[in-house]
């Protein structure tokens, strides 16, 4: 009896180690593909930008990673659909930059209501 339960028991242990192998492999395929998205992506970027216009685009990510991110991602999305000719310097880096910056920043807007300090002001 008991050498029936031991080996069930085994059994069970061994699957779920086999299980736990497998979620470790496909983290480890998930890596190397993340690993190559990121080398195509440099690789892109060094096809398209000049040297300043790198190093800005790195002295961006050092401050602002998120916006650094948005950038090369656009610039990659333009190259591959071939919209960028010839290399892209910083000057038009930087227009690229300030385009992206005013689509994505929000307008705030105040409203006032005047009629209803018009009215608080005749009830004194």
């Amino acid at each position: 009896m008991e050498d029936q339960e031991l080996e069930q028991l085994r059994q069970k242990r061994m699957a779920e180690l086999q299980g736990a192998g497998g979620s470790q492999q496909q983290q480890h395929q998930q890596e190397e593909m993340r690993k190559q998205q990121a080398d195509m992506k440099n690789s892109i970027l060094a096809q398209v930008l000049t040297q300043d216009a790198r190093s800005r685009l790195n002295t961006l990510a050092l401050t602002k990673p998120e916006k650094a991110q948005m950038v090369e991602n656009h610039l990659v999305q333009l190259a591959r659909s071939g919209q960028i000719m010839g290399k892209f310097g910083e000057d038009q880096l930087k227009n690229l930059l300030e385009k992206l910056s005013e689509q994505t920043q929000k307008k705030t807007v105040v409203k006032y209501d005047r009629r209803r300090m018009a009215i608080d002001s005749d009830e004194d």
